[in-house]
């Protein structure tokens, strides 16, 4: 693969994404992006929901999620091909897509926003593209940061993770969740945040989230693990688990 980022525009991967992110659930595991934004909506217990921030919002639904609750919610993604998509859903309340079947066989899917009780939240969201490694500076005042399955496919992790306190209040949480899929295809192994020997000794990327975070977030509870199913067609699916930890901005 040349371009990393060139499976994000493919149209296969974008109909396996509004299926994952808009469809049905898969092997009695639940809607992915709806169970994350649950899992950061009650991490919150009681903060402020003013605005959050979805980075590497990929088709969207968490952040529509989110914004059942906050007054305001960005979603980021690097793919303009997905922030096209979110916005074309939210213009037209609907996910339309041809779901791969088998070989060129597909079905066409249709999913409407008020179907799944989002039309309203829609009103309080906006897609735009961006690097969450380079983020502008307009992306900031946020109580909520939210990365879905996004670090282990950065090209500089550490841009991202020391760098993202400047846009969080203090108190507002960071919720990262990842499988830890670290492959040089993505990210340089020099820049992996763990899935490697230090010293001779296992460091693990729970190990190098802690070393980055530490000088501006606690972590708080214990790491949780979220299943997750992505269908590639009618007989071939990704079973995979997210590691979920939340992260308070200390007070300076």
């Amino acid at each position: 693969m040349n371009n990393p980022s060139d499976y994000y525009e493919n149209d296969t991967t974008l109909a396996q994404y509004l299926e994952f992110h808009f469809g049905e659930s898969w092997h009695g595991e639940a809607n992915f992006p709806k169970e994350l934004a649950e899992a950061a909506l009650e991490a919150l217990n009681g903060r402020e929901t003013c605005r959050a921030l979805d980075i590497g919002c990929a088709v969207g639904r968490t952040t529509l999620e989110l914004a059942r609750h906050f007054d305001h919610v960005d979603g980021v993604d690097f793919s303009q091909t997905f922030v096209n998509t979110c916005r074309d859903v939210v213009a037209s309340g609907r996910a339309r897509y041809a779901r791969p079947e088998e070989g060129e066989l597909v079905s066409y899917q249709e999913r409407s926003l008020a179907a799944l009780g989002l039309a309203e939240a829609a009103q309080r969201v906006a897609f735009h593209q961006g690097d969450a490694c380079d983020l502008g500076q307009d992306y900031r005042d946020y109580d909520l940061v939210l990365a879905g399955n996004l670090i282990d496919r950065l090209y500089k992790p550490s841009l991202f993770l020391e760098t993202i306190h400047e846009r969080i209040n203090d108190l507002g949480l960071l919720v990262i969740a990842s499988p830890y899929t670290w492959l040089e295809d993505y990210t340089p192994k020099s820049e992996w945040v763990g899935g490697y020997l230090k010293n001779g000794e296992p460091f693990t990327t729970l190990d190098g989230l802690k070393d980055m975070l530490a000088s501006h977030f606690k972590l708080l509870g214990e790491p949780r693990s979220l299943p997750f199913v992505i269908r590639e067609t009618r007989n071939k699916f990704q079973h995979s688990f997210s590691e979920l930890t939340v992260w308070e901005k200390i007070l300076m």
